[in-house]
């Protein structure tokens, strides 16, 4: 299991483990787990977990999992941060989730039900209170991307596509990436809404979806990026237009950046030509539920 923290709350981290313990315990009574490995990818300006807390950390955990940590000394971003814990990942699994995420007693076990079948690839927990509205197969489960706020991944698809594309995205749409690649390989992409998990996230008074700075900045620039990276021209020119004609700031500084990469040609190749799995509805990158 592997987690980034950016100046995260040493207690909130602690809380996600104690969620995790119990998660390990239950499939470890299935036999679907033997051993397993915390990795925490530190990329806050200082170590979240000094020497006497991390030892600290181990001892209490020691009985459930080992833990190992890595500070960055930089802010790495999602998808470079969790490339660099996996370079030296020996398990045949990985799971990739937030530290703000708490695990149910039986998700482990939920996570792994759908690699009874052939080809799945990567299996998603189900997100709580507020659960992402994205359009799903109520038969099969398969949907177009994974959010990587939890979910269960095969090592040997990690390397077979490369791991994350971190020389394109830092924070956003890193997941939607790997998700579309992964289906491009062959395999499916599935949401088990029997894997559940609490992530911690609150809504305004007004119910709307509380974003950062950094949030409203990197998903700007990430929807240019992915918009270029799986061969929609037609829409980068259309973003392009509507963040030019933005006021909010974030959006004429992704709208900036993207247009410096492109003079630099430091932007990637496109693929996905025949729009076998890019999807683009309405700003988002996947059909959702509940749309009216």
């Amino acid at each position: 299991m592997q987690t980034v923290l950016y100046h995260s709350e040493p207690v909130r981290v602690a809380r996600a483990l104690t969620h995790l313990w119990r998660a390990v315990d239950g499939a470890r009574s299935r036999d679907l787990i033997s051993t397993v490995e915390v990795v925490l990818g530190d990329g806050s300006k200082k170590p979240v977990f000094d020497s006497a807390a991390l030892q600290k950390l181990q001892s209490d955990y020691a009985s459930a999992f080992e833990i190992k940590y890595q500070y960055f000394g930089q802010n790495l971003g999602t998808a470079k941060g969790h490339n660099t814990m996996f370079a030296s990942c020996d398990s045949d699994f990985v799971v990739v989730m937030n530290p703000d995420v708490m695990m149910a007693p039986d998700c482990l076990i939920e996570l792994f039900r759908p690699f009874r079948s052939e080809n799945t690839g990567i299996v998603e927990a189900r997100q709580m209170p507020i659960e992402h509205p994205k359009e799903y197969d109520r038969t099969t489960g398969e949907t177009s991307w994974a959010s990587t706020a939890c979910c269960l991944i095969p090592s040997k698809l990690w390397r077979q596509i490369g791991g994350f594309d971190d020389a394109t995205f830092f924070l956003y749409c890193d997941d939607v990436d790997f998700s579309w690649r992964a289906r491009l390989t062959g395999y499916k992409v599935v949401f088990q809404p029997s894997a559940v998990v609490f992530h911690d996230k609150r809504l305004s008074p007004a119910a709307h979806w509380q974003t950062s700075s950094a949030e409203e900045y990197f998903s700007a620039e990430a929807a240019l990026l992915l918009a270029h990276k799986y061969s929609r021209p037609d829409l980068v020119e259309a973003i392009s237009r509507d963040f030019g004609a933005a006021e909010a700031p974030h959006f004429k500084k992704a709208l900036t950046a993207f247009k410096t990469r492109k003079r630099k040609g430091k932007l990637c190749t496109p693929i996905d030509p025949e729009h076998l799995v890019g999807e683009f509805v309405q700003g988002e990158y996947a059909n959702h539920r509940f749309r009216l």
